[in-house]
């Protein structure tokens, strides 16, 4: 269990704090919620593909569950959105295991307030409503693609899945978007390099049926991919950017102004 024992802690707490003074200055920096340079370098999705990696959890595109109660790939059509309630908001019921500590679920909570502030979208503790996001602690970072139905697990692992983007990248997921390099326009901005990513990958790299929501291609999404995902060697380009081969791509923080864009189309908020 991850929560200590109330004994054997108080048993302890005599040789912790004994040795707490030259901890100090090792864990300042986690308590503290800063980054290392590894976590800063490395994009949204590259984390999220690092946090999955071992997951038997059968996972498309790298963190997308599918559905045995439909065909998740195809939320597009509109059948998959969440209810908007009489007073014109998009409410969406969840539980949050109690596997997280509280900061973690903290953590959770602060990602979920980013879309109220923006769209019309809430994030609301599940009471009686029959379908509704579970938020689990299972092996890696993944959901499904919008409102299956039900109990619906959105995977957040402790274990390198609780940074702000990859959290809205899940609930993105969970509420109907897939990646953009899928996207069914996206040929005329980015090129990609089949000859680097392994033949068990290339179904992560097809493109989809989607309504793109009279929105541009946004390189700046946080559904983004990076550059180098799912390459056969370490460090090979899989997704070029064109006609500018140098514009930048892969998220490391938060929505982009288009990703807010398109909730608030998809979802048709005033």
């Amino acid at each position: 269990m991850r929560k200590m024992n109330l004994n054997l802690f108080s048993a302890v707490l005599a040789v912790l704090l004994g040795l707490s003074a030259q901890n100090d200055s090792l864990m300042q920096p986690q308590e503290e919620g800063v980054k290392t340079n590894e976590s800063r370098r490395l994009d949204v999705t590259s984390r999220i593909l690092e946090a999955n990696k071992g997951s038997d959890q059968v996972l498309v595109e790298g963190d997308v569950a599918l559905s045995r109660k439909r065909n998740a790939m195809k939320c597009w059509r509109g059948n998959c959105k969440w209810t908007k309630s009489y007073k014109g908001l998009v409410e969406v019921p969840y539980t949050i295991s109690d596997y997280f500590y509280d900061s973690e679920r903290a953590s959770i909570k602060k990602a979920m307030e980013t879309f109220q502030q923006k769209t019309c979208v809430r994030f609301v503790p599940q009471r009686k409503q029959s379908d509704f996001l579970s938020i689990e602690s299972e092996m890696g970072c993944w959901s499904t693609v919008g409102k299956i139905g039900g109990r619906q697990v959105v995977s957040l692992s402790v274990h390198g899945c609780l940074d702000l983007g990859i959290i809205q990248h899940e609930l993105l997921h969970a509420l109907g978007f897939h990646h953009e390099h899928t996207r069914s326009d996206r040929d005329q901005y980015v090129r990609i390099k089949w000859g680097n990513i392994p033949a068990v990958n290339r179904l992560n790299f097809h493109k989809m049926d989607t309504n793109n929501l009279n929105t541009p291609y946004d390189y700046s999404s946080v559904m983004h991919y990076g550059r180098t995902a799912f390459a056969e060697t370490f460090g090979a380009d899989t997704i070029i950017p064109i006609p500018d081969s140098s514009v930048p791509i892969g998220q490391r923080e938060d929505m982009s102004d288009i990703d807010i864009l398109r909730i608030n189309r998809f979802y048709d908020c005033k």
